[in-house]
């Protein structure tokens, strides 16, 4: 499920910063304001045994607008140090998770 992708700034800007890494995962925690904690899960061949497995790890990125919520797939670019730990930035989300209306 991962996707790994270097983004074409505009060419004055590609001078400045670089390529960028673009990852594609899914929103475990949406609990901390304008942070949410995004897993990415990748397949790989083990190197003795040659079974195909998932390895994924936990991001933490930035949403500016808490658009995203826990269970949606986005897509997170990397960006200069936000926090102690935020060098991700939510792009866009690619697909919604499906809302249950909690009714009391």
């Amino acid at each position: 499920m991962t996707k790994i992708a270097a983004v074409a700034p505009a060419p004055a800007a590609a001078e400045e910063r670089g390529q960028r890494k673009t990852l594609e995962g899914v929103v475990v925690s949406d609990k901390m304001d304008k942070t949410r904690v995004v897993r990415v899960t990748r397949s790989m061949r083990h190197a003795f045994y040659e079974k195909v497995m998932t390895k994924s790890k936990k991001f933490h990125a930035h949403d500016e607008a808490n658009q995203s919520r826990e269970g949606d797939t986005v897509e997170i670019i990397s960006t200069r140090p936000l926090s102690k730990t935020k060098r991700w930035r939510v792009v866009r989300v690619v697909k919604a998770a499906p809302r249950v209306s909690e009714v009391k």
